[in-house]
């Protein structure tokens, strides 16, 4: 039998008797109620209205009208009231002799039978009342019986669908529950056995096929890439960087909890949308999908996005997915995978470095200036004449000094550059007046070493577009640090040539050369090549980087170990 025929069933028979035991107690109560107005209605009033004629045939010896007016009202009220086999004899008597007594008020005979025919009445009325009350005892100890069996068998039908209706129901529901645990639990063997025809034999026979094909399911290569994927996408959404995922479309495939936060977007409304038209709406997303210049000249800048309630900087990484499909050769990109690395941190310390760099070489530069000041002084023979000693001391410091403001000069720079407060004099320059300029500034220092300075240009050279105080500068750091390097009677040549549309300066030493392990660090901050026995700061071929990019042009090393290296730069020319 279904289930839901079984509850129609005994709750259609709860409410059947119910509604029985509610018609069989009305009914009783109606029945006491009529047999109760009945004695009220029939007897009892005629009772009142014998006491009332009573009283007032005891005013009618007094030869009161009152009286017998009373009386007669009474009387009349009781000829109406008849209800009692025997009452209406003993009334029409009643009136025979009252009307007797209107005519002879002072006959006590008539009036004694007068009494008696009200105490006939009142006897009548007083014995069916008494019957009457019987009559309403019994139909209350009917009811009383008829009640209690119909609430009894209520109660035993309804005690029964308590004790079996909820564990007809429950029990199985409770087996079905442990089995779906069991499911969950990844117990796939797991099957329900009901027998019953019923809406649970139904419900078992869809839940064992259900756990039979995850079963089967289970064990495919299906499954395996299904979870491997959900372990992927758990591994990407639990990472703190943002990363996010395109196909080879610009797709967006997916972007984890830290890529949606600063997007400013929900997943329904990124996952399976093109990024270009995501792009033409939000702003992050379009820098995001921008390719990064392939020029090694041009600088990669971090990314700034207002997150965490704060400005924070992202290093934004770009990684192609290619693969070798089966049975080919040739790799197909399939997708991109963009990672935002949070550098804000690091951002901030640089930030504070760099204000520290530049207060601390802008306060050195008062003292520095204070120590040449003083050592012109002692050089000056008007204020007295110093020995071989006291002059080499001198010249120590002297050499010191001017190392000092030499690396004073370096960190102001870079602190400029950090800060992009540096100042470029972009202009019209000629590649001859920057050569001669830096050759002119080291040629002294090339002397001491007997280093010859060999300048190859070739005639009419275009201008260039630089500022030609800072190329200068970067020409020089490069002819003095070949001559550090390069040994005495040694040659360094200078070398300037056009190609296309720029020009190329370039500055070749014979020295040690550079191990190939370092030529990728060698314009890092503070780099200096390990084991060199030269002190520095490592900060001229950085800053020379920063000064050539801020020009749009390119800087390059060439070396190898043993053989010497040559350091160059390229600038546009004017078109």
């Amino acid at each position: 039998m279904k289930i839901k025929t079984k509850l129609n069933l005994g709750v259609g028979l709860l409410f059947t008797l119910i509604i029985i035991l509610v018609l069989v107690s009305a009914f009783y109560i109606f029945s006491i109620k009529k047999d109760t107005q009945n004695i009220l209605k029939a007897n009892y009033i005629t009772l009142e209205y014998s006491r009332n004629m009573l009283s007032s045939l005891d005013e009618i010896t007094k030869d009161e009208p009152k009286a017998i007016h009373l009386f007669d009202r009474n009387l009349k009220k009781q000829l109406i009231n008849i209800t009692e086999a025997g009452e209406k004899i003993a009334s029409q008597n009643l009136l025979n002799n009252f009307n007797l007594l209107k005519q002879n008020p002072k006959d006590e005979s008539l009036k004694s039978q007068i009494r008696q025919d009200i105490f006939e009445i009142m006897k009548l009325n007083m014995n069916a009342i008494k019957i009457k009350s019987d009559i309403a005892k019994e139909s209350a100890e009917t009811a009383n019986f008829s009640i209690a069996i119909v609430g009894s068998l209520c109660f035993l039908i309804a005690f029964n669908l308590l004790i079996n209706l909820p564990n007809n129901i429950a029990s199985p529901i409770k087996e079905l529950t442990v089995s779906i645990q069991e499911i969950a639990n990844k117990n796939y063997s797991e099957r329900v056995h009901f027998t019953n025809h019923n809406e649970f034999g139904d419900l078992a026979k869809s839940f064992n096929t259900m756990a039979q094909k995850l079963e089967e399911y289970n064990s495919s290569n299906l499954y395996k890439l299904f979870f491997e994927k959900k372990r992927l996408e758990t591994l990407i959404n639990n990472m703190h960087d943002p990363i996010i995922g395109l196909d080879n479309e610009a797709i967006v495939l997916f972007a984890n909890d830290e890529a949606l936060k600063i997007i400013g977007l929900k997943s329904e409304d990124i996952i399976g949308k093109s990024a270009a038209t995501l792009a033409l709406s939000n702003d992050l997303i379009r820098s995001l999908i921008l390719k990064e210049p392939t020029n090694n000249s041009q600088k990669k800048q971090p990314l700034k996005i207002f997150a965490n309630g704060k400005e924070s900087y992202f290093d934004k990484e770009t990684i192609s997915i290619t693969i070798t499909p089966t049975g080919e050769e040739k790799e197909i990109n399939v997708g991109d995978v963009i990672i935002l690395r949070n550098i804000t941190i690091f951002k901030e310390l640089d930030f504070a470095k760099t204000n520290f760099i530049a207060t601390v070489s802008h306060e050195l530069k008062t003292p520095i200036a204070s120590i040449k000041l003083s050592l012109q002084l002692l050089e000056n023979t008007s204020t007295g004449t110093i020995n071989e000693e006291q002059k080499q001391l001198v010249e120590s410091i002297k050499d010191d000094s001017q190392r000092l403001l030499k690396i004073t000069a370096e960190l102001l720079n870079l602190a400029q550059l950090e800060t992009g407060n540096i100042q470029l004099n972009i202009e019209k320059s000629d590649p001859n007046e920057i050569v001669n300029y830096a050759i002119d500034a080291v040629k002294v220092k090339a002397e001491q070493k007997n280093i010859q300075l060999v300048t190859e240009t070739p005639d009419n050279l275009p201008n260039v577009r630089a500022d030609k105080e800072k190329t200068s500068w970067v020409l020089i750091n490069f002819l003095t640090n070949a001559i550090t390097y390069s040994s005495e009677n040694s040659t360094i040549i200078v070398k300037v040539i056009s190609e296309n549309d720029q020009v190329s300066f370039s500055v070749t030493d014979f020295g040690q050369g550079i191990d190939a392990r370092y030529k990728n660090k060698i314009f890092d901050k503070y780099f200096q090549i390990p084991g060199s026995s030269k002190s520095g700061t490592g900060l001229g071929l950085a800053i020379s980087k920063e000064f050539i990019d801020a020009q749009n042009g390119s800087i390059y090393v060439e070396s190898e170990l043993g053989l010497g290296s040559t350091f160059g730069i390229s600038l546009h020319t004017l078109s």
